[in-house]
This record gives structure tokens, sequence and C-alpha cells, in this order.
């Protein structure tokens, strides 16, 4: 079975100040646990905001490092998910289950693509 690789993207100047509600985390658990109980979740995480990551540039034959944050950027990788499904439909129902959990407060694109075999 094909596996696909969900990129959740945010602009982190435009997430709830608060963060996450209880009653979103708690959503989310369920639909996570249902989603791992149906034999699709592989992988999943949060990521820690941009301004703790570093970027590795390659020009030229040599390699530099940007620390974060990166004020060019609007809007970044917030997370992932690793799945395995029978197909790219089957993956796309399970990213907008996952979007619809986070409701009104929440503006998200989440990029869904195959992961290449071999």
């Amino acid at each position: 079975m094909p596996r696909y690789l969900s990129l959740v993207r945010i602009d982190e100047s435009n997430v709830p100040a608060e963060g996450p509600s209880p009653e979103l985390m708690q959503r989310m658990g369920e639909l996570l646990e249902e989603i791992t109980k149906a034999g699709v979740m592989l992988d999943t995480a949060g990521l820690l905001p941009s301004a703790q990551g570093t970027r590795a540039h390659l020009r030229g034959g040599e390699v530099s490092f940007t620390d974060g944050p990166f004020t060019e950027t609007k809007e970044v990788v917030g997370g992932y998910a690793i799945m395995q499904c029978k197909d790219k439909a089957e993956a796309l129902e399970w990213a907008k289950r996952f979007l619809k959990v986070h409701g009104d407060d929440w503006t998200l694109t989440l990029e869904v693509r195959e992961i290449e075999e071999g």
C-alpha cells in the first residue's frame, strides 16, 4: 500500500494566541486514535516554532546554516503525518477530517504527497 506524507502548513503570526484549546486537543486525540486503530497512521508529530529551527543551505558546493526565526517566511511546516492508505482518495479523506477538527479559529494548509518507493 502506498504511503503518504502530510505536511501541516501554518502562518505562525496568525495562530490563536492561547494555542490549541483543550477541546481541540481532545478532538485531535480522538481522531488520531481512530486513524491509528484503522491501521493508517505510521507516525505523526507537531514541530517546535521556526524560531527554534535552523536551515541548511547548499550553494556552489558550500554548506551554510541560518538560525530561525525566518522573517521572510510567512508559512511554515508546523507538523507532519505519515500514513499508509489504500489510495490518494483515502489519504485526502483523512486530511479533510484532520482540518475540520480545528474548527473556525485556525487557518491551515495540509499538503498531501505520496512517498516515492524504492
